[in-house]
């Protein structure tokens, strides 16, 4: 495969990606959600974050593959999400604690 078809599939597919979001949001732009929905969409982050983290625990290659940077990291903002319930509070808390302790490994 050549660069521009690389490139051009890129597009392609970022384009397609683009406006089916953009549907989505300018079809519901004067729209009251309903409070159920709401209710429901304040989980999708903590899910996906959860998500990440097991699938980065768990490991995709026969078994868990985390150093202790990655390990400290998560201890901290499981921490940090148990005392302030903070989606935002605990990333940083994660984050912080990773470039840390990499920077000091």
């Amino acid at each position: 495969m050549s660069t521009w078809s690389a490139v051009a599939i890129v597009a392609v597919v970022g384009l397609m990606t683009y406006s089916m979001r953009a549907v989505a949001i300018v079809s519901l732009a004067d729209r009251e959600v309903p409070a159920w929905a709401e209710r429901a969409l304040r989980s999708v982050g903590p899910a996906v974050l959860a998500a990440l983290t097991v699938n980065l625990a768990a490991g995709g290659e026969g078994g868990p593959s985390m150093e202790i940077a990655e390990v400290l990291a998560l201890v901290a903002a499981g921490g940090a999400a148990l005392w302030r319930k903070n989606l935002l509070v605990s990333l940083a808390a994660g984050m912080i604690t990773l470039w840390v302790v990499s920077a000091f490994v």
